[in-house]
């Protein structure tokens, strides 16, 4: 991190000159990534003590250490200009009048052992003035440019000594001109009252605890008429207040819903205030990756890059044990080989866990990384496990399972009859490779279209890579299908992800399974090339994993399959085989899951942003966010499907209405 002495910070904040640095005596950390009309400030997160001063202080450190405001520049770690104090109150309160910022005593405690002398009084006051000086700078800076600015002024406190119930939140209004104000009061105050955290139970109060009577507020209130500044005080709910440990997980989630919050407020703020038409709390956060974003995103990606799932679990040996399967169906069980894992796991998941992860400010950057790493890591115990009883435990940690929802809708999709004949499949494998390729040029995607002898699929994509099944035909409804599938949703997604500038988004963000076979067969369904023995196919997958979770054999799923449901030999092999590989593989059944919430998120919003890469519609939110702050780039294909007229089958359609 840059050192900075006064007069550069002052000279970058004129100039409007993004920065991130420490004042060199390290009092201040100092981060503008853009120049929006909002502050934050945690004036008392710092703990550092100087050491001249450390031998006279008659305080242990967990003393000091209790009344300061640890975690605060946490909370605003997300946003766009941030100032947070490295010193701990008890040398100099930033909060506090320059006339009695220096502790004699605090809290009924005397603080030093001999009274400090005049020189070392003076050091302390020099960085209190420091500080007044740089904000004074920031907020003049940015009253200029947008005629308005805000500053969110965060503390915490300690509640156990209060012997009443007190509120998560506590806004002190006393020194704000609440006439003036009064709906961006309001409205803050009812923006923290719906934030949710885990266990707790979340009140927002004004002038409850505090009544905002701090010198910073003061110090704007008498220096700039067109600065709203907004003390928060947080309820220590985030830690043990008594012992200073943390509670990682309420700390996540404040971190999270403080960015929400803050970032709603101004952007509602500014379209009042201000003459501009249009914002979203996208707008009002910072346009340029951050540095240590593309730092771990690039190592991620390293470590990450060759780990394709399915290459390792379908089985090489297919063909022949699907023959030798048929030939004896009531007692052969196939014996499945698998590709050799070519990586190291424990180097693997060490690697991962090592990745600083905890470097990225953005809450919910970080959060999504976070679960990238876990979800990478499952995989890995995933992969080692193939042809082991523990692959399913594995299969179902990371995949999960049919609920009964999903068999619900699978059993009522598979009630319905037939009502046209199916066309004879005539394609052949070769007619097919030619029909991606050219479906390929139309799209203007490059890739490369070729055929394979160890698919259980008829077509996959790997990659840029088309791999069609060379054993397999096919009639012109389903080749369409598999187009819109394979070529318009999986490579159009791989295509994409390769101009995005986070590579996270080829390895696929958690629920990408789950979300991208929704999305392709959502496509199949808008291109009119969804009949009903696809659908019927998916409900009998569902079937397929359930059976085979709860314990039958491979041998009894295939009958019931075939006997049950009327299907050939072969399509039952295929969706037994699908599901039973690797030694339980429940992947199949979130076809028909995605397909359903692929509906629902087709009937209510855009989609575009689902389309970026490998992604999930858990992350759509910071897609679409990170879309608008110019992070990511929209999408350069989408699916053909999207922009087709209706063709649907309206009996199709119907039932697809009918699934919940």
């Amino acid at each position: 991190m840059l050192q900075l002495s006064e007069a550069e910070v002052l000279e970058r904040i004129q100039q409007h000159v993004p920065f991130e640095a420490q004042l060199n005596d390290g009092s201040l950390t100092i981060r503008i990534s853009e120049y929006q009309p909002y502050i934050a400030t945690a004036i008392h997160h710092g703990h550092r003590l100087r050491g001249d001063l450390m031998p006279n202080c008659l305080l242990t450190e967990e003393e000091r250490y209790f009344e300061e405001d640890p975690f605060t520049g946490d909370f605003i770690s997300s946003l766009p200009i941030v100032l947070q104090g490295e010193d701990s109150r008890y040398e100099y309160d930033l909060n506090r009048a320059p006339e009695n910022c220096i502790y004699d005593e605090a809290w009924g405690k005397p603080v030093w052992q001999t009274p400090l002398s005049d020189e070392e009084r003076a050091v302390s006051l020099a960085k209190h003035s420091c500080y007044y000086r740089i904000l004074a700078c920031l907020i003049d800076t940015l009253e200029s440019k947008f005629g308005l600015c805000l500053l969110y002024d965060v503390h915490s406190y300690n509640y156990q000594r209060i012997d009443r119930d007190v509120p998560v939140f506590n806004l002190g209004t006393r020194q704000v001109n609440t006439r003036r104000w009064r709906k961006e009061i309001d409205s803050l105050v009812g923006k923290l009252r719906n934030i949710e955290l885990p266990n707790i139970d979340v009140r927002a109060e004004v002038n409850d605890v505090f009544q905002g009577m701090g010198y910073q507020a003061s110090f704007v209130k008498a220096n700039f008429a067109n600065t709203l500044i907004m003390p928060l005080e947080v309820k220590k709910v985030f830690m043990d207040e008594a012992r200073g440990e943390s509670f990682p997980l309420v700390l996540e989630k404040l971190r999270a819903e403080m960015k929400n919050v803050l970032t709603e407020h101004a952007a509602e703020t500014i379209l009042r205030r201000t003459k501009v038409k249009k914002l979203t709390s996208s707008h009002v956060l910072a346009s340029k990756l951050p540095r240590e974003v593309l730092k771990l995103d690039r190592q991620l990606f390293s470590i990450a890059r060759g780990v394709n799932t399915l290459s390792y679990i379908n089985p090489l040996n297919i063909k022949q044990e699907k023959r030798r399967f048929l030939h004896r169906p009531y007692d052969y069980q196939p014996d499945f080989t698998y590709r050799q894992l070519d990586l190291d796991p424990f180097k693997f998941r060490e690697q991962l866990y090592r990745l600083p992860v905890e470097d990225i400010r953005d809450a919910d950057i970080q959060a999504m990384y976070r679960k990238v790493i876990d979800q990478l890591a499952v995989r890995i115990d995933l992969l080692t496990s193939i042809g082991s009883d523990e692959f399913l435990y594995n299969s179902l940690r990371y995949y999960g399972q049919p609920d009964q929802n999903d068999i619900a809708n699978a059993n009522f999709i598979l009630h319905a009859c037939e009502y046209s004949e199916p066309e004879e499949e005539t394609i052949t494998a070769q007619e097919a490779i030619q029909a991606f390729k050219l479906a390929a040029e139309e799209y203007g995607v490059k890739c490369k279209v070729a055929g394979s002898k160890q698919l259980i699929a008829r077509a996959m994509v790997s990659g840029r890579t088309i791999k069609v099944n060379q054993a397999a035909k096919f009639n012109r409804k389903d080749l369409d299908a598999l187009i819109h599938h394979e070529l318009g949703v999986h490579l159009v997604t791989s295509a994409n992800a390769d101009l995005q500038p986070l590579k996270v988004l080829k390895l696929g963000l958690p629920g990408n399974t789950h979300s991208q076979e929704g999305l392709a067969i959502l496509c199949e369904h808008l291109s009119g090339s969804f009949p009903l023995h696809r659908l019927k196919t998916l409900a009998l997958r569902v079937i397929a994993v359930d059976m085979m979770v709860k314990g039958e054999s491979f041998n009894e799923t295939f009958h019931v399959l075939k006997h049950d449901y009327g299907i050939s030999n072969d399509q039952a092999f295929t969706v037994t085989a699908r599901a039973y590989r690797g030694g339980g593989f429940t992947k199949d059944y979130l076809y028909l899951k995605g397909l359903k919430d692929a509906l629902h998120a087709y009937a209510k919003e855009d989609l575009t942003s689902m389309f970026i890469g490998k992604t999930g519609f858990e992350f759509k939110p910071l897609l679409d966010e990170l879309i608008t702050r110019e992070i990511l780039k929209k999408p350069t294909y989408l699916p053909k499907a999207l922009a087709m007229k209706d063709t649907s089958d309206p009996i199709i359609g119907y039932m697809l209405k009918c699934i919940k």
